[in-house]
């Protein structure tokens, strides 16, 4: 600091083409403590801030003459303040000859901070070099500023869409991961203690899922020993000592507590951890970054420097405070933007958290509702296999459902689906499939169980339409009758190799339509009868005729038996699919 408070120490760079000049005002500059770069040209001068951004230490401001050989310092300046990279640089022109009022707003409209003319008292040039900084250093804060809150608010916009706690935590990691520069993960944690976690693109060490609470032996089980697992177990116990409690928090968790590689593999450092908790205090949500990641002067980089240390935050459990410490720490500007980022999505998971709750209470009783394989009733002389798939989690429940019964006729099997995803839907199907039950106690005729179910749902919910398929088979006979209300006709797949949809149609459920009779025909020893909800094969912007005859072909070429069938055609159409599927395949005994 020099007599009047100011700020000394910063690298000048002084293009002067006489050497003269360049000595006086190199002198005057390191009596004030000032690192001089004297340069004789303007060429010299770019190749020598290209050498000097290259290595990442750019002069903090030049002093350039004006009347330079090589090229005026009007262009020079030009020059830099044209570059990207040396933009940001205080530019001050000075000159012995160059000193009228146009030669001094022609040195201010090509860029430069300041105009000084020669020869000048050395507290003039110092307090200019100064000013000139002050600005500089002043633009360039609001400059990474405005940058760092527009990088929030396109983290928060693309958090508050997410649809799932994985989508939110990916997107909140990604967000993270732009404010700070370095790799990022963030765990969001419901009041079931279950964490949910996303990761940065940089931290492509890190395998990307959501859950930890997966059984060992699933597909893509992970590792009890891999660093996340352990970084979530601690994640969770800090949670666990804040519930119930709001805002933010910043801690380090030293490099012995957290797990070595978690950032970058074969690295043993601290964590930066900021927790901010839900609206009740209920939802948790940790912003994991390497703690020795501190902005660097410059715009948005950063430097590994040794995170500062303080006292025992009580929020971690005694087991883990009796062998280190979590320490609490001031939080430096850039983590600002981070810890509103980790409020917001904490905001966001509460929703999404409810969401998920009710929606899994009402899957739980949609799939109470439906028979499970091993509860199918004995249906001797037809042999029924069945499949039922929930749509991925992202999607909303839906009104599939399929049904086999014993009746006076022979057995009767149904696949339908009710219009809709909703809750709506779902309690719609269950009332469909027990009037089915009630009616096929007396009534056995496919054409005419359509017509009744058809009235029913005319009479309680005019509003709602469904498709259905029925088929009646005789088991001593192999006779079938098949009626069809709006639903993907059956497939017949025979025993030589070749299948078919059988020939049957008719209007939906719900319209009050007259309806065709049944279609008929004969099963042989070896014929399979496969009867499908659109779940299975259509997709959007994909004519639905088209996906049929992939199913067709499909069916044609699986193997033999009726397991093999819908294993085979599950893992040919039923990955990722937004809808529930429901599949039932049946033969003789």
């Amino acid at each position: 600091m020099d007599g009047y408070g100011r700020q000394s120490g910063a690298t000048v760079m002084v293009v002067d083409d006489v050497s003269a000049s360049r000595y006086a005002m190199g002198a005057v500059l390191r009596r004030a403590g000032h690192d001089v770069v004297p340069v004789a040209s303007a060429g010299e001068a770019l190749s020598e801030l290209d050498v000097r951004l290259r290595a990442g230490a750019l002069p903090d401001v030049a002093l350039v003459d004006v009347g330079l050989p090589d090229m005026s310092g009007f262009e020079l300046c030009r020059r830099v303040k044209a570059r990207p990279s040396t933009a940001a640089l205080p530019v001050v022109h000075f000159s012995a000859t160059a000193m009228e009022a146009g030669d001094r707003c022609q040195g201010l409209d090509s860029g430069a901070d300041a105009y000084l003319t020669v020869p000048a008292e050395p507290r003039e040039i110092q307090a200019v070099v100064h000013a000139a900084m002050r600005r500089a250093r002043r633009r360039t804060a609001a400059e990474a500023l405005a940058h760092r809150l527009t990088l929030l608010s396109e983290a928060i916009v693309t958090v508050q869409t997410a649809r799932c706690l994985g989508e939110l935590a990916d997107a909140a990691a990604a967000g993270a991961a732009r404010l700070s520069g370095t790799p990022a993960v963030v765990f969001v944690i419901g009041p079931d203690g279950e964490p949910h976690w996303g990761s940065s693109p940089s931290s492509l060490h890190l395998p990307r899922s959501h859950g930890f609470a997966r059984p060992a032996g699933t597909p893509n089980a992970l590792p009890e020993t891999a660093p996340h697992v352990a970084a979530a177990r601690l994640i969770t116990r800090i949670a666990e000592g804040r519930t119930g409690r709001t805002g933010v928090h910043s801690t380090v968790v030293p490099a012995s507590l957290w797990p070595a590689g978690f950032f970058r593999p074969g690295v043993r450092e601290d964590a930066r951890l900021i927790v901010a908790s839900g609206q009740e205090g209920r939802v948790q949500v940790c912003i994991a970054t390497p703690a020795c990641a501190v902005p660097q002067r410059g715009a948005g980089r950063y430097r590994y420097a040794a995170p500062p240390r303080g006292a025992t935050n009580h929020d971690v459990p005694a087991d883990a405070r009796r062998h280190s410490a979590v320490l609490p720490v001031a939080a430096p500007p850039v983590e600002r933007p981070a810890e509103r980022l980790a409020q917001a999505t904490a905001l966001a998971a509460e929703p999404l958290l409810m969401y998920q709750a009710e929606r899994d209470i009402a899957l739980t009783l949609q799939h109470s509702f439906l028979p499970q394989p091993y509860r199918l009733p004995a249906l001797p002389g037809v042999e029924v296999v069945v499949r039922y798939v929930p749509a991925s989690r992202q999607a909303e429940i839906g009104g599939d459902f399929y049904a086999a019964l014993r009746t006076e006729g022979g057995v009767l099997t149904a696949v339908g689906d009710v219009v809709g995803h909703s809750l709506d839907a779902a309690t719609v199907m269950v009332e469909i499939r027990h009037a089915l039950r009630a009616y096929c106690v007396e009534e056995s005729d496919p054409g005419t169980l359509a017509a009744r179910l058809d009235r029913m749902l005319q009479h309680y919910h005019p509003d709602v339409t469904a498709t259905v398929c029925l088929a009646l088979v005789d088991p001593g006979t192999g006779r079938v009758r098949i009626a069809n209300a709006g639903h993907i006709p059956p497939l017949l797949v025979r025993d030589a190799g070749d299948a078919e949809y059988v020939p049957v149609d008719g209007p939906l459920l719900g319209l009050a339509l007259d309806r065709p009779e049944p279609s008929e025909l004969v099963l042989t020893r070896g014929d399979r009868l496969l009867m499908v909800t659109d779940g299975l094969i259509e997709t959007r912007g994909i004519d639905l005729a088209a996906s049929m005859e992939q199913l067709r072909t499909a069916a044609a070429e699986a193997p033999a038996g009726l397991d093999a069938l819908c294993d085979t055609l599950l893992s040919c159409f039923g990955r990722g699919r937004e809808d529930d599927i429901a599949m039932l395949a049946l033969r003789l005994g």
